[in-house]
């Protein structure tokens, strides 16, 4: 009796579906297995319907996820290809995020219409922002600008910039990449200066807890090091909010036994901006993260999360 074939739950974009074929094209190298061994499952998410508001608006992160994780959930699917930034630090019982794989470029690009840098627009130039993460960073560089509400993939606000929509916008380097759209990018912005968000960059496969036939098929695709960068930065995100509505970013990097975090947060409007730095022991990866936290939470103050978060 033939085997079935090993399905992968994925948004319905160009840019999750590249992601979820890099995930088969690595099984089917891994286990030396036909393409015809796994079969990609695209599925809407309310997160890609409703995009006349921001996320903080319509509910935060898991609107990207909900469909894919009960189907995963239910067994219609095996596994589900995700963006770690776009993943909840609360999943669903039963599930869990088993496998990164290794991360690409995590920093930000930005996209100008007319100019090529985000110093070079002129003043009240319209900027179209997705995240309260960018709209923060941008709005404490360049108070000057517009800021407008820009969500879709990544072809269509690529169109609405060719339009002239709006003059400039930003997007993850690491989706442009794997789009073979890298050449878009007309400024590569500094992850000192702008941290990205939280998993930015990497693509997570999430499981059902306990399955030992895809926990072994897995297995062969787990980087290490982007796990334990991810643990950092999850676990910072996860003590802070873990949803959309407060601006952040976080950013770990390892070097050897030793990893390096950097971390912020910001008011929406950008105009209070609290940043971190941290250094440990790899080992210490997951405390690394909630102690910067912690520490961020101690030195805004009560008073900076009131009433917005």
């Amino acid at each position: 009796m033939q085997t079935p074939a090993v399905k992968i739950g994925t948004r319905s974009s160009k840019l999750a579906l590249v992601q979820a074929c890099e995930v088969r094209e690595r099984l089917m190298q891994a286990h030396d297995m036909p393409q015809t061994a796994f079969e990609i499952v695209p599925m809407s998410t309310a997160g890609d319907r409703m995009l006349d508001r921001s996320l903080a608006e319509i509910g935060g992160k898991g609107l990207f996820t909900e469909e894919i994780e009960t189907a995963l959930a239910n067994g219609h699917i095996d596994i589900a290809v995700h963006s770690t930034k776009d993943m909840p630090t609360v999943l669903p019982q039963g599930l869990h995020l088993s496998t990164f794989l290794k991360r690409e470029d995590p920093r930000d690009a930005f996209i100008g219409r007319s100019v090529k840098r985000l110093a070079d627009l002129p003043q009240g130039a319209r900027v179209g922002l997705p995240s309260l993460r960018r709209q923060a960073l941008i709005r404490n560089l360049r108070p000057d600008l517009d800021i407008v509400l820009f969500r879709g993939n990544v072809q269509s606000r690529l169109k609405k910039l060719h339009d002239g929509v709006v003059e400039g916008t930003f997007l993850a380097l690491a989706g442009l990449k794997r789009l073979g759209l890298q050449d878009a990018a007309t400024q590569i912005m500094d992850s000192g200066e702008f941290l990205p968000a939280p998993g930015q960059g990497a693509i997570a496969i999430e499981s059902r807890i306990a399955d030992k036939r895809i926990d072994s098929l897995l297995a062969p695709l787990a980087d290490r090091t982007t796990h334990l960068q991810l643990a950092c930065e999850r676990s910072f995100l996860a003590a802070l909010d873990g949803s959309c509505r407060t601006p952040l970013g976080a950013l770990a990097l390892i070097d050897g036994d030793n990893l390096h975090f950097s971390g912020m947060i910001a008011t929406p409007g950008g105009t209070v901006m609290h940043r971190i730095k941290l250094a440990g022991a790899v080992k210490d990866a997951a405390s690394i993260g909630k102690e910067a936290a912690l520490k961020l939470r101690e030195q805004a103050g009560d008073a900076f999360f009131a009433g917005w978060q």
